[in-house]
């Protein structure tokens, strides 16, 4: 059976701002991938997660995972860090020496938390890179989220084709109206 298409209109951020763009708006309706487990599996697919099982506990606890991160990027109380830190419980990192050299492997006493806690964990390495970095988009209709790549650090939209140009096309409409 071949994998289902993914919906959404932004993929290919990293795996935490990735999660939480498994909600998105739709002419004016929050769409949801997660509302089931074959939206589960299209997401684990998409980040090349398809080791761990799309069944239910898999589900909830990535669904935790979601509303941490949410909680968390957009600082509205503390609790997103009490959340964030709830799913990390659930893992942690195991140094290895490879025939490579040094590694490091996850391990979760419990599989059905390894994609949410690798999200949160993601997390974690966006905040040691850039915090400014993780970013809404600016577009006042848009739920989405990405991690601003952009030499100066100026991206305000998640897609410059979309968000971007239906914020510009407004700013025209507004300034010919008023001519």
């Amino acid at each position: 059976m071949p994998a289902a298409r993914d919906p959404r209109p932004l993929t290919g951020e990293p795996l935490a701002l990735d999660l939480l763009n498994t909600r998105w708006m739709r002419e004016g309706a929050v769409q949801d991938l997660l509302t089931d487990t074959d939206g589960l599996a299209v997401w684990l697919t998409a980040n090349g997660l398809g080791g761990f099982g799309a069944d239910e506990a898999t589900l909830r606890h990535t669904l935790q995972a979601r509303d941490a991160l949410k909680s968390a990027v957009d600082g509205a109380s503390g609790d997103g860090a009490i959340a964030v830190d709830a799913v990390l419980e659930h893992g942690r990192i195991r140094p290895t020496l490879t025939p490579q050299g040094p590694g490091e492997r996850a391990e979760f006493a419990d599989p059905a938390w390894g994609p949410a806690w690798l999200a949160a964990r993601n997390y974690l390495e966006l905040l040691a890179t850039a915090p400014d970095r993780i970013r809404g988009c600016a577009h006042d209709s848009c739920i989405l989220h990405f991690f601003d790549t952009s030499r100066n650090g100026t991206r305000r939209w998640c897609s410059m084709a979309s968000c971007g140009n239906r914020a510009k096309a407004s700013r025209h409409y507004a300034r010919t109206r008023e001519s």
